[in-house]
Formats: structure tokens, sequence, C-alpha cells
């Protein structure tokens, strides 16, 4: 089974790039200089910041579905981030961390879990995308719960 695997889109956030700190954490985000790699893997591009890059750190809406199951979560997105990740490679910033991996029907509704290393993610995949009523999945960084990306079957 192929799994299509999905950054954010960089539009939302071209806007905060020109911000100052200060209007920054008015808003309840923060700018960031990534100090070690892996340690800032951002959203958009599915890739870890390079040691001196710049990130935002935003909160952001991963899961709008109106159901109880509705969230938001911690983000970061590289200030030179340009297309999204879409492709049915496994994006190598889920290989060497624990996932938190949560299949949803179409309603929005969690149908089931698991949390696995990143190294077997192709196989929890299948597994959560052959119960009945799998939608798609999102990855979750297990350890600091950020939103990784979302996993559609390609």
């Amino acid at each position: 089974m192929k799994f299509r695997f999905q950054g954010l889109s960089v539009a939302p956030f071209r806007s905060l790039f020109a911000l100052g700190d200060g209007e920054l954490a008015a808003r309840g985000m923060r700018r960031m200089i990534a100090d070690a790699k892996p340690g800032f893997p951002c959203r958009v591009s599915l890739e870890d910041a390079e040691p001196g890059e710049r990130v935002l750190l935003a909160n952001f809406e991963h899961q709008p579905a109106h159901s109880p199951y509705r969230a938001t979560g911690p983000i970061f997105v590289r200030e030179s981030a340009g297309a999204p990740y879409d492709s049915t490679d496994v994006p190598p910033v889920l290989r060497g961390r624990l996932l938190s991996l949560r299949a949803y029907d179409a309603d929005g509704m969690i149908v089931d879990a698991d949390v696995v290393p990143g190294d077997d993610v192709e196989s929890a995949l299948s597994r959560l995308f052959a119960r009945d009523g799998s939608a798609y999945v999102h990855i979750h960084n297990a350890k600091r719960g950020c939103y990784a990306c979302r996993v559609e079957q390609a």
C-alpha cells in the first residue's frame, strides 16, 4: 500500500515572517534559531531546520474537523520554507523519532491510533488504513506531541 505524506502550505505563515518579536509574542508565537539538528522539524518542507536557521514556533489548527477531536498544537515553520512536501516517500524527518499516529474517519472521529518508532511508520500506516472507516492519518511527534504531517492513501 502506498501513502501520500503532506506538509502544510507556507501561505498562511508568509506574512508572519516579517513581524517583529513583539508582534509575534502578542499572537502567542516565537521566532527561534535552530541550534541542533534534529530538533526543529518544519511542517511545510518536512525537513529539520539547519543549525542557525530561523524558524517560527506557532500554534496551528491541524485538526479543524467539527468533532470532539478538533485540535491545535505547536509547529515549527522554517522561514526559508517553499513548496510543501507532497510525496509517497516517507519524509526523512519522521525517521528516528517516536511517532504517534491517529487514524480519523471522514467525520474527524478517531477510529484507531498507535505509537511507533519512525522506522516502522509504513507498517503502522498499513494497519491503520486497513481498519474500516480510516480516511486519513495525522502523525505527531510522540515525545512533545507536536503535529508532524497528514497522510492519505495514495
